[in-house]
């Protein structure tokens, strides 16, 4: 029995040694793979505080006033580069000549005295806080939303009349000016007002625009300056053809004159033929003459007077009278 006991409790403890190494290597691979994890859910926090921080630096960047404007300028800037050509508008105008206040854009249009041109002012806007206390108001709440209407025009109307005073200068600009609402749902808010629109025109000489709106003027100005300069390519053209007419004109008188030329120089051409066919008829009949009278009109000797062949023969020595055959 004794030696029974002791194989068993050696079983016993090699049965407990396995199981307490393999439950601390189970033991601490397992809490390897918690601290593994853990330490990812920790960075994974970090990431997560950093985006947090992120979001909130946007926050603050959407609130802010100037930024908010900056990037409506941003936008509205956009919109011109996409449509007009660049010598077609301009940034930072100062349309008034005795003001330095400086618009975000200006529109470059022909004007009427030579190379100045009549601008077309366009200033980005974008009263946020009244627009989103508008947004949040509950609508059954018909009090508070006539309160956050009613902000929101007064906001819409300061900012055009601030706008009306610092940049439209008629005859240096465009009799209006143009407000740019840089989202759509903030500019059908503002149609939505009975009666703001016209009274911002007729007040402030203001014409509100949303970002599609803006476009399609903009589009109908490309469409005007393209018409101005088909215009101005066909004075170019007719000025032209009133030169040609003009030289054409100064042509004609010099083909009169070489034609008047031509007749006179024709005309003694004519009388030198005269003469001359007189002269013809004159040697004519001097091929008619008989001899002795052309002898007598050419002053010849008297034809008795020519030596005889007999005596050219005497005279002649016997050498060169003799002619071979």
């Amino acid at each position: 029995g004794d030696s029974d006991g002791d194989s068993v409790d050696t079983v016993a403890e090699t049965v407990d040694e396995t199981l307490e190494s393999t439950l601390k290597e189970r033991l601490g691979s397992s809490f390897k793979q918690v601290s593994e994890s853990l330490a990812k859910v920790l960075e994974g926090l970090g990431e997560m505080k950093t985006l947090a921080k992120g979001v909130g630096d946007l926050k603050g960047v959407l609130t802010n006033v100037k930024t908010r404007g900056t990037l409506g300028e941003i936008q509205l800037g956009n919109i011109l580069e996409h449509i007009l050509a660049p010598e077609q508008y301009q940034r930072n105008v100062a349309p008034k000549p005795s003001s330095a206040e400086q618009v975000e854009y200006a529109v470059k249009l022909p004007g009427d005295d030579g190379d100045l041109p009549l601008w077309l002012p366009i200033d980005a806007k974008f009263p946020k806080e009244d627009y989103e206390r508008l947004l949040d108001t509950d609508p059954a709440d018909k009090k508070a939303l006539a309160r956050a209407t009613a902000a929101l025009a007064s906001a819409i109307e300061k900012s055009a009349k601030d706008i009306s005073q610092k940049y439209v200068a008629p005859p240096h600009t465009t009799d209006f000016a143009i407000m740019f609402l840089s989202t759509e749902g903030l500019y059908a808010e503002v149609l939505r007002q009975p009666g703001l629109v016209e009274k911002l025109l007729q007040s402030h000489s203001i014409v509100v625009a949303g970002p599609t709106t803006l476009s399609a003027i903009l589009s109908s100005l490309r469409m005007g300056f393209r018409t101005l300069a088909i215009q101005k390519r066909s004075s170019e053209v007719w000025k032209v053809l009133a030169a040609v007419k003009t030289e054409f004109g100064k042509f004609g008188s010099v083909l009169m004159k070489v034609r008047k030329q031509l007749r006179t120089a024709s005309t003694t051409i004519e009388g030198t033929e005269v003469r001359t066919r007189a002269m013809t008829r004159k040697l004519r009949d001097v091929e008619t003459l008989p001899d002795d009278e052309a002898s007598k009109l050419l002053g010849l000797a008297e034809p008795n007077a020519l030596p005889r062949p007999d005596d050219d023969e005497e005279a002649a020595s016997p050498e060169t009278a003799s002619v071979p055959e």
